[in-house]
């Protein structure tokens, strides 16, 4: 049995953050991780991000999992558990994982003093008849073959979701020699950044708003991708048909908290869109309704990374402070939430203030 003071399920930005906050203060860490490198989605982000200095602004995220990498496996105060699956939380705080090596497997179990629950979220599908059809891909996976693994996906791809994953993508598989037929995004206006759409725009792919997949069509594989207008209602109207051939078709279409733990422990969850779904109720310290279980990053609602690094470092901040290490906590706390506010300010970060509101009204409501 692992007895850490701090547990940190899941090692990309959020779970980083995290993991350095509390071990900053003394506090012993076990970080763990399915996969076999820290980083999350970071480790296929090839762009830079924007926001302050603080949260790495000009830094490719491939970048920024390295450098949080180096400084989670060099610190003494954190043991980091790759390729270890995290099975299930139980009524009496323990944790069972699964730790996969040299081919063969071992079960472990752990009993936190405090969990901090770094998830991160998945990726939704879309409905559509022919949407299983190979050359259909959620974006992320697109991103993952070309990024990580060198794949160049097919040779004509449609994105469907003009949101800043949407958009980044559709660069990237130009990048890769992929010609991007067309942008698809059911809103009326484009969700993602104007200097995402604008670099899509000047390289002269069309993004066709208030448009959806009608279908997917081809016999074995994608040969081909029907879509249409919507009307006020969402639904699609007869005769506005358009055809591109494609072998690719990327779903960008928005992402779920992955928040089992969190059912699994008793949390208090909360039904809220603009968040992405079912998130945890959670103090301003990013703690749970169940004492000692702490949330950041996407499992708490979907954000960009940066706001994800800050709230893992608030919640990786707290979970030491209610140990009694973290003397400051407060005033680091603060400084922390100056920046979150900074990062969700202005028209982007609209939905996601609209969506803590309604956190907040809901729990103040019961």
């Amino acid at each position: 049995m692992l007895n850490p003071q701090v547990m940190v399920v899941g090692a990309g930005p959020a779970g980083m953050s995290a993991a350095l906050a509390a071990a900053e203060w003394g506090a012993r860490v076990l970080l763990v991780d399915l996969f076999s490198e820290p980083g999350g989605q970071l480790v296929k982000q090839t762009h830079k991000f924007f926001g302050s200095r603080g949260q790495y602004a000009g830094t490719r995220g491939i970048e920024i999992a390295r450098l949080l990498g180096e400084k989670v496996r060099s610190h003494p105060g954190i043991d980091l558990l790759l390729d270890t699956q995290v099975l299930g939380y139980y009524p009496d705080g323990v944790l069972t994982m699964e730790r996969s090596f040299n081919g063969e497997s071992e079960y472990l179990k752990a009993r936190p003093r405090r969990l901090v629950v770094c998830t991160g979220a998945q990726e939704r599908p879309l409905a559509f008849p022919g949407n299983d059809l190979p050359g259909v891909y959620g974006a992320g996976a697109v991103q993952t073959l070309m990024n990580v693994h060198g794949v160049k996906p097919g040779r004509r791809a449609v994105m469907v979701g003009a949101g800043n994953i949407g958009l980044i993508i559709s660069y990237q598989l130009r990048q890769a020699g992929v010609e991007v037929a067309a942008v698809v995004e059911a809103a009326p206006t484009i969700g993602g950044y104007a200097v995402h759409a604008s670099k899509i725009r000047r390289l002269g792919i069309p993004i066709l708003t208030s448009h959806s997949v009608k279908e997917a069509r081809g016999e074995r594989e994608l040969e081909g991708v029907t879509v249409w207008r919507l009307d006020e209602r969402w639904q699609g109207i007869p005769g506005t048909e358009c055809d591109f051939e494609a072998d690719v078709l990327c779903l960008a279409v928005g992402l779920s908290p992955l928040t089992e733990l969190l059912w699994q422990a008793g949390c208090r969850m909360v039904y809220v869109p603009e968040l992405g779904g079912h998130v945890p109720w959670r103090d301003e310290h990013q703690q749970t309704s169940v004492p000692g279980i702490f949330v950041a990053g996407d499992a708490s609602g979907v954000e960009e990374a940066s706001s994800a690094m800050v709230s893992g470092r608030i919640a990786g901040l707290a979970a030491a402070a209610s140990l009694g290490l973290c003397p400051c906590y407060r005033e680091l706390a603060r400084e922390a939430h100056a920046q979150l506010e900074v990062l969700r300010a202005g028209p982007p970060g609209e939905k996601i203030r609209r969506g803590l509101a309604r956190l907040g009204e809901v729990a103040r409501a019961c």
